[in-house]
């Protein structure tokens, strides 16, 4: 594989079939998860509330269309960075991490890394209560086209690999709007992670076909949303056919 220079990149896939992880670039590597805690902040949610229509109506957005404003709202009910302590114990993520202390509001600061977000994949299907794994996935599998900010989340897995599959994307650092809108959508303590303050992330995770795929960028400070999606697709078309 061939990273773009200027880039840093993680990418982890786990075979589902034979049960082991078959490629692995700097799985450790720690980066800002962007709208990727979303996963993380609904199953915290789903496993200490019964889920209210009111509560559903948010969910399906916040994990189909990567509506910030409803993660928001979670994060806040749920403590902010408690979601993340609960998890970590109880999905056994080793460097996952809450945002840093000064920015307590951020989700999208949490600490992720590759294997931890294979973790987390293997969490929802093996171990999740039914209810849960199955109203997750039902999202994930109708990603929409464009994200609720008019991004377009589109790159990476769905736009690499064929169908069935199951994602949730991330970016930051792309500015609050779109420089080229969105088509085929409708917008409605002490350990200190290394998160790229500063510079654009885009990450692609799910499932595609037997395999948990995650491939996380970091990108050159000022690179276009296009430039970056182009890199991380065919990053990740690469990343696929070696696995």
């Amino acid at each position: 594989m061939r990273v773009p220079a200027g880039v840093r990149a993680a990418y982890m896939v786990f075979d589902r079939r034979a049960g082991r992880v078959v490629l692995e670039r700097r799985g450790a590597q720690t980066y800002r998860s962007a709208s990727v805690v979303k996963i993380l902040i609904a199953l915290d949610y789903l496993g200490r509330h019964r889920m209210s229509a009111a509560d559903r109506a948010l969910l399906v957005p916040m994990l189909r269309s990567s509506d910030d404003a409803a993660a928001t709202e979670f994060w806040r009910r749920g403590g902010q960075a408690e979601i993340i302590e609960r998890m970590v114990r109880k999905v056994g993520l080793a460097d996952t991490a809450p945002p840093p202390a000064e920015k307590p509001g951020f989700w999208g600061y949490t600490a992720i890394s590759a294997r931890d977000v294979v973790t987390m994949y293997r969490y929802l299907l093996e171990e999740a209560p039914a209810a849960h794994r199955e109203f997750v996935l039902e999202q994930l599998r109708q990603a929409t086209a464009c994200g609720t900010d008019g991004f377009d989340q589109t790159f990476g897995i769905p736009r690499a690999l064929e169908r069935p599959w199951a994602v949730k994307q991330g970016w930051s650092g792309f500015g609050e709007e779109p420089a080229e809108p969105c088509r085929g959508g409708t917008r409605p303590a002490a350990w200190r992670p290394d998160l790229g303050l500063g510079r654009p992330v885009l990450h692609t995770t799910g499932l595609a076909g037997d395999k948990v795929v995650v491939v996380l960028t970091l990108h050159p400070a000022g690179s276009s949303f296009r430039t970056a999606a182009a890199r991380i697709t065919t990053l990740t078309r690469q990343v696929h056919r070696a696995a």
